[in-house]
């Protein structure tokens, strides 16, 4: 039986109690800064489902592929109700990191 705990607050997700929701992200060089034309763009696009599938998303993954000058990585993640409840209001957490100020000593 598999087992799933939050990646947020490390809570155990009961599969028939509990919602479980899961984050995907990708993250690479964006290949527009490059000069390629469209033809290119279906090649890379291509490539990166083709190491989608190579990678095994069922797991979390935290690989970094290359091919040519884009990197791409990917994250997955499993939230729980409240979690995602959370990242869906600030997903960069931009406030966590503007509400953090230092007095001036």
């Amino acid at each position: 039986m598999v087992h799933y705990t939050c990646d947020m607050c490390g809570r155990p997700l009961v599969s028939e109690e509990d919602i479980r929701y899961v984050v995907k992200i990708e993250v690479y060089t964006a290949c527009d800064a490059m000069e390629l034309d469209d033809d290119d763009d279906d090649d890379i696009d291509e490539e990166i489902w083709a190491m989608e599938e190579d990678n095994g998303q069922d797991e979390t993954s935290n690989t970094a592929e290359s091919f040519g000058n884009c990197e791409y990585k990917t994250f997955r993640f499993d939230l729980c109700t409240k979690c995602h409840k959370k990242y869906l209001q600030d997903p960069l957490f931009l406030k966590l990191w503007n509400g953090t100020r230092f007095s001036e000593n």
